[in-house]
């Protein structure tokens, strides 16, 4: 479903990608893993067209995405749920769920009351504001948005990121189920072994370059990764 190839991404003098490739077939997770710095968000930037590449290829669904504007790769329901999540903090829940089927509004009502069904609390909180919404609500929410673009495949940046350990595992066991539905799921996280222990396979990104890939099984045995990523 989606390959990049050789991908190159600098920032003035810093290479920040130096000659990535990898593929994720449909229907998997597939985890990118590193440290900060290492690259992954950039990754991610660069297949949704928010970062330019110098160098290298990215072919989604058969089509080329460094040919294909930014604000079209979301209709080619390719969905990006940002680190940070970036919800609109102003705008209740509803209309930043709105927001996400901005490519595709056909049949939102009934996207809406899918995504109601797979997050209650965020039927509960429609009319709340979502910044007052918690750190958990609002990573919910923007899993929410990215579900209303009715996507082949997400993109997920960091989904762990400041939560407690309890919604970590409520998070995880979100996407888990995102994929179980249908959704194939590239993941960036720095929480390795939650990751790896949802995925297919994986790959660890070290200053740029990718150093290991496999099956996320052997990653999560193999002594380097236990080394650098688990504590062990």
């Amino acid at each position: 479903m989606l390959e990049v190839k050789d991908l190159k991404v600098s920032y003035g003098a810093v290479q920040a990608l130096d000659g990535i490739s990898l593929t994720v077939n449909d229907g998997e997770i597939v985890s990118l893993i590193g440290a900060n710095g290492a690259g992954k968000t950039t990754a991610l930037r660069t297949i949704t067209g928010l970062e330019k590449a110098s160098a290298g290829s990215i072919v989604f669904d058969g089509q080329d995405l460094r040919k294909t504007d930014p604000s079209r790769i979301i209709s080619l329901k390719l969905a990006h749920v940002p680190e940070g999540r970036h919800i609109f903090p102003e705008m209740t829940v509803e209309e930043n769920l709105e927001m996400g089927a901005y490519a595709d509004p056909a049949g939102m009502a009934g996207t809406m009351q899918n995504v109601y069904t797979r997050f209650p609390r965020l039927k509960e909180r429609r009319r709340q504001l979502a910044g007052t919404l918690s750190g958990g609500e609002q990573q919910m929410l923007a899993v929410g948005r990215a579900l209303m673009a009715k996507p082949k495949m997400i993109l997920m940046d960091e989904p762990s990121m400041g939560l407690s350990p309890l919604l970590v595992q409520e998070i995880f066991d979100i996407i888990g189920e995102v994929n179980r539905q249908g959704i194939t799921i590239l993941l960036v996280e720095q929480n390795a072994r939650m990751a790896l222990s949802i995925s297919d396979r994986a790959y660890v990104l070290e200053t740029g370059r990718i150093t290991i890939q496999g099956k996320a099984g052997d990653l999560l045995n193999d002594e380097r990764v236990k080394r650098a990523y688990l504590g062990q």
